[in-house]
């Protein structure tokens, strides 16, 4: 997640902190070191461990995402039911999926996600 994206979700906890719970699972990595990585790219390698993975996502800890970060299975079973590789923003209300945002980067729009919580205050 780059930190432009970042910022904008902490806008939108510190808004919505009231009316809503939220939550980043931190998947398997989408350009770990040691596959299909970018130039000038934080170094993690693919996780081969439940422990690589809680290591990995420390990384994203310090950026103070402002609400829990929990790590998938080594399973991929969070990343695999709602289809998270690379990154994904979801709305659920009560177990039921009320906006599915595109594939991040490119379709990654927290603002889309701002509407569907203004909607439902």
């Amino acid at each position: 997640m780059t930190r432009c994206y970042m910022i904008n979700l902490i806008m939108l906890f510190a808004f919505f902190r009231f009316a809503a719970d939220f939550l980043i699972i931190y998947i398997e990595e989408a350009h770990a070191s040691d596959g299909w990585a970018f130039k000038n790219h934080i170094a993690i390698k693919r996780h081969q461990t439940l422990k690589d993975r809680m290591q990995a996502a420390q990384v994203l800890l310090k950026e103070n995402p402002s609400c829990p970060v929990v790590v998938d299975t080594m399973e991929n079973l969070s990343s695999s039911k709602y289809a998270a590789l690379p990154e994904r923003l979801y709305v659920l209300q009560k177990g039921n999926i009320l906006y599915k945002g595109g594939v991040g980067p490119w379709n990654y729009h927290p603002e889309e996600v701002r509407e569907v919580l203004e909607k439902l205050l």
